[in-house]
C-alpha cells in the first residue's frame, strides 16, 4: 500500500511518499494546509461518512509499520516446502484504545468510589506507553430477567440493598455503553461520576454479554484502525456462558452482532449469552486484548478463561481496586512484550509452521511465538509453507495477534512441466536417448538413469522384475532400474536409501528425546544399532545391572533378562525380579512324582529317578524343616501323606527340596479280626434263619387250632344226643388230639 501527502498547489513542497508494499494509484481530493490524503480505495468510507474521513493529518497516517513485508506471492511445486523470513519490530508509541468495562453490580459499590477518583492517575499511566492514548468506559450488571434479576417493578426499577435508603441506585440492566473512546480525562471522570451502582440476583455476571457487544460494536466504541486495542474487565463474581439462557428460558443463541440502541444491550433479555469460543473468535478478528482484573477468589476461573482466549492476561484486584492502574500497566507490559504470529483463511491441503528467530523463542504447534520482545528490538520468523494439491492464486494472511499489521500470501503451484528438449540423441543420455525435463527417455533397447545400460537379448520386463520385491514396487520407488540392480535416490536429509530393493533407509527409527536412537547409536535399516554402553529400541537406556540384581547375586533371578535396567521377565513371572509366578502351575503338584521317587524311592519316576528330576530338584530328607518356605501336603502313589517343602532357586525349572522322613501312611488289614466276623456274622444269619423257621411252623400250628375250634364247636348239637352211647368214642378222639398235638 503506497500513503502519499498532498499539499496544496500554491505550496511550494515536493510530495512526500511513503511506501510499505505494492502501490496503488493516488487519490486526488479538495484539501487543506497540513491535511493529507489516504490513497485510493475502493468502498473505504462507511455508509453515511464524509469523503473527508479519507483524509487526516499527518500525524495519525503515518501510522508506524510494525510487521513486513505484508503482501508476498509464492509458486512452488505441490509437496515441496518453501521457506520465507517475516519480521517484526515493537515500536514505541503505539496508540492505544483501552475501554473500561466495570461491573456494577451491589457487591462493586467500594470500587466505583475509588475509579471515579482514578481518572487522572489512569490517564497519566497511558501517557507512560503512549502519546496517543484514548480511553472508553462501559458497564454491565447481568440479564433483566428471572431468575438472575428480580423483576418486581419496583426492584427493577431499585435493585439495591433496601436497608441504605438514601443510596443513589440506577436501574437494572445488562450492559450499557457509557463513553466512546477519547483523549480527554475530564470527558472520563465526568461521564463515571453519573455512574451508580446497581443489582441482580445470583452470583455470575453477564460479563460475556458487555465484552462480546464492546468487540463488535466498533463504531459506537470508537476503536481506531490502528492502534492496540484493550479490555479492562473488573468484576468480583463469575460468568453467564452459552447455555445459561435456557434458566430464564432464552434458547435463541448469541449471533454475534452488534445490538445497540441507545447505548443499551437490547437484545440482553431475548438472546442467550455467547460462549467462550464465539468471544475468543470475535476478540482475535477486531484484534482486542482483554485483561481480566478480578478479586482473589475469582483469579482461578479467569485464569482458566484466559488459557482459552490468545493474547489476554489476569491480574488481582485488592479490595477496593486501589491498584487497577498498576495492574493494568503490568498486563499490558505482558501482552504487548509477547509476540504471536498465526495465520487466518488457510487453504486446503496448505500447511504452515513458525520458527521463532529471537531471544526468548516459545514452543507452539501452530503458532510463532516470542516472548519478552522489548521497545525497538527486531525480531523474525521463519515461516515454512507447503502445498499438497495443485491450487491456483489461494490467498491466506499471516498476522501477529492483537495487532492490525498483516502479511498476505498469494499461493499458487507449478503442476505443469515445460522442459521438453527436442534434440534426440542428447549427450546427457550417452546419446541413447532425448531429455525430457531432466530425465533421460531412453531409445528402444536401451535403460537406466542415463540409458548406460544396453539390454540385448534379454526382455525388459525381466530386468525390471528382478527390482521388485513381492509387492510389485520398483526399487520401492526409492531408486532407479538399472540394468536389473537398484541404484537407490537420495533422502530428504542427504544420506542414501539402500538394501537389495532400496527398501532401507537410516533416518526413520525409534527416536528418544527428539533424537535419532536417541543420539547413542546408529540407524541402520529402521533399527538402531546402539553404541557399547547403551541399549533399548532407541538405545534410550545405559547398560546397567543394578536394578536388575537379586540379594543372591543373580539377574532377574534367572527368569527373565536385563534389559534397560529392569527385568523382562518370561511369561507369568511379575516385576521387578521375576520372582514369583502367578499363573504358573503349583509345583507342590508338579514336583509330587519327584519327591516320591527322590525320598522314598518309589512311585511312577521310582526306575528312573535320577534321570527324570536329578537335573531339577536337588533334595534332602530330613526330620524338621530348616526354611520358612510354602509346606506341601499331598497323598502319594502309595496313599501315603507326604509333607515336603521347596524352594525355587536361580532359573526356571531349579528347587530344592526338604522331604519329612516320616510318612503317614494307612495301616494294613487286621485278618483275625476279619476271619472271626465272618464266622460271627454266618452264625448269626444260621441262629436268624432257624428262629425265622420256628415261627412260621409255630403260626401254622396256631392256624390249625382255630380251624379245630371251629370244627369243634359245628360238632356240639351232637353231644347230647351221643352222649350215652358214644361218650367213650369221644374221650378216645380228644385223647388222640391231644395226642397228636403234643407230638407235633
Amino acid at each position: 500500500m503506497r500513503i502519499a501527502y498532498f499539499l496544496p498547489p500554491n505550496i511550494a513542497a515536493p510530495i512526500e511518499t511513503v511506501t510499505t508494499g505494492t502501490p496503488v494509484v493516488p487519490y486526488k481530493c479538495v484539501i487543506f494546509f497540513h491535511v493529507f490524503c489516504i490513497a485510493f480505495t475502493q468502498n473505504f468510507t462507511k455508509a453515511g461518512e464524509q469523503e473527508a474521513a479519507r483524509c487526516d493529518t499527518k500525524a495519525q497516517l503515518k501510522n508506524p509499520v510494525q510487521l513486513s513485508p505484508q503482501e508476498i506471492s509464492l509458486k512452488v511445486r505441490p509437496g515441496l516446502p518453501i521457506t520465507f523470513n517475516v519480521s517484526f519490530k515493537r515500536v514505541e508509541g503505539y496508540p492505544v484504545d483501552l475501554y473500561y468495562l466495570m461491573d456494577l453490580s451491589y457487591s462493586m459499590k467500594d470500587d466505583l468510589a475509588n475509579v471515579k477518583k482514578l481518572g487522572e492517575s489512569l490517564f497519566q499511566a497511558l501517557k507512560e506507553i503512549t502519546e496517543h492514548a484514548q480511553i472508553g468506559f462501559g458497564a454491565f450488571v447481568d440479564k433483566t430477567v428471572l431468575p438472575y434479576t428480580n423483576t418486581n417493578k419496583e426492584k427493577l426499577l431499585k435493585p439495591c440493598d433496601e436497608e441504605e435508603a438514601d443510596q443513589q441506585c440506577q436501574a437494572a440492566f445488562g450492559y450499557r455503553h457509557v463513553l466512546s473512546m477519547t483523549p480527554s480525562e475530564k470527558e472520563f471522570r465526568n461521564k463515571v461520576k453519573d455512574q451508580y451502582i446497581s443489582g441482580n440476583l445470583d452470583s455470575p455476571e453477564g460479563s460475556l454479554d458487555a465484552m462480546m457487544q464492546a468487540a463488535v460494536c466498533g463504531d459506537k466504541i470508537g476503536w481506531r484502525n490502528s492502534s492496540t486495542r484493550l479490555i479492562v474487565l473488573t468484576t468480583d463474581a463469575g460468568f453467564h456462558m452459552a447455555g445459561d439462557g435456557k434458566l430464564a428460558g432464552i434458547l435463541e443463541p448469541n449471533d454475534e452482532q452488534c445490538h445497540m440502541e441507545g447505548n443499551l444491550y437490547i437484545k440482553s433479555s431475548e438472546m442467550d449469552y455467547p460462549s467462550v469460543g464465539q468471544l475468543a473468535a470475535q476478540f482475535k478478528k477486531h484484534n482486542i486484548q482483554p485483561i481480566f482484573a478480578v478479586t482473589n477468589n475469582m483469579e482461578a476461573v479467569y485464569q482458566q478463561l484466559s488459557n482459552m482466549i490468545p493474547k489476554s492476561e489476569v491480574g488481582v484486584l485488592s479490595s477496593d481496586s486501589g491498584n487497577i492502574v498498576q495492574l493494568i500497566k503490568d498486563a499490558y507490559n505482558r501482552l504487548s512484550s509477547k509476540v504471536t504470529v498465526t495465520h487466518d483463511n488457510l487453504p486446503d491441503d496448505v500447511s504452515v509452521v513458525y520458527k521463532p528467530i529471537c531471544k526468548h523463542p516459545q514452543p507452539s504447534d501452530n503458532e510463532g511465538i516470542c516472548d519478552n520482545v522489548s521497545v525497538g528490538e527486531e525480531i523474525s520468523f521463519e515461516v515454512t509453507v507447503t502445498a499438497r494439491s495443485c491450487m491456483e492464486r489461494k490467498s491466506f494472511t499471516i498476522r501477529p495477534l492483537g495487532i492490525k499489521d498483516t502479511l498476505t500470501v498469494t499461493l499458487s503451484t507449478n503442476c505443469e512441466c515445460e522442459c521438453e528438449v527436442d534434440e534426440t540423441n542428447h549427450v546427457h543420455c550417452r546419446e541413447k536417448g532425448r531429455v525430457s525435463c531432466g530425465i533421460c527417455r531412453c531409445n528402444d533397447g536401451y535403460v537406466g538413469q542415463f540409458c548406460e545400460c544396453a539390454i540385448g537379448d534379454k526382455d525388459e520386463r525381466s530386468l525390471r522384475a528382478s527390482c521388485q520385491r513381492q509387492n510389485g514396487t520398483e526399487c520401492e520407488n526409492r531408486g532407479d532400474c538399472v540394468c536389473g540392480r537398484c541404484q537407490c535416490h537420495r533422502t530428504e536429509q542427504g544420506s542414501y536409501f539402500h538394501g537389495d530393493f532400496c527398501e532401507c533407509d537410516d533416518e526413520n527409527c525409534e527416536r528418544f528425546q527428539n533424537k535419532l536412537c536417541g543420539g547413542n547409536g546408529k540407524c541402520n535399516c529402521g533399527t538402531c544399532e546402539c553404541n557399547k554402553d547403551y541399549e533399548g529400541s532407541a538405545c534410550q537406556c545405559k547398560k546397567s545391572l543394578e536394578g536388575c540384581r537379586t540379594l543372591n547375586g543373580s539377574e532377574c533371578f534367572g527368569r527373565g533378562t536385563c534389559k534397560c535396567n529392569r527385568c523382562e521377565c518370561k511369561e507369568g513371572y511379575q516385576r521387578p525380579r521375576c520372582e514369583t509366578c502367578l499363573g504358573c502351575p503349583d509345583p507342590c503338584l508338579t514336583k509330587l512324582n519327584c519327591i516320591e521317587c527322590l525320598g522314598f524311592q518309589s512311585g511312577p519316576f521310582e526306575k528312573n529317578c535320577s534321570e527324570a528330576c536329578g537335573k531339577s530338584i536337588f533334595a534332602t530328607v530330613v526330620d524338621q524343616f530348616t526354611f520358612s518356605d510354602k509346606l506341601c501336603h499331598l497323598k502319594d502313589s502309595q496313599s501315603c501323606w507326604v509333607d515336603f517343602k521347596l524352594k525355587q532357586l536361580v532359573g526356571e525349572d531349579n528347587y530344592k527340596a526338604e522331604i519329612l522322613k516320616q510318612r503317614d501312611c494307612p495301616k494294613p488289614p487286621d485278618i483275625t479280626a476279619i476271619i472271626g466276623g465272618s464266622i460271627a456274622g454266618v452264625a448269626l444269619i444260621g441262629l436268624l434263619i432257624l428262629m425265622l423257621i420256628k415261627l412260621l411252623i409255630h403260626l401254622n400250628d396256631l392256624k390249625e387250632f382255630k380251624k379245630f375250634e371251629n370244627e369243634k364247636k359245628k360238632s356240639r348239637w351232637a353231644e347230647v344226643r351221643y352222649r350215652g352211647s358214644h361218650h367213650s368214642q369221644h374221650a378216645q378222639q380228644a385223647q388222640d388230639f391231644f395226642m397228636f398235638y403234643s407230638t407235633t
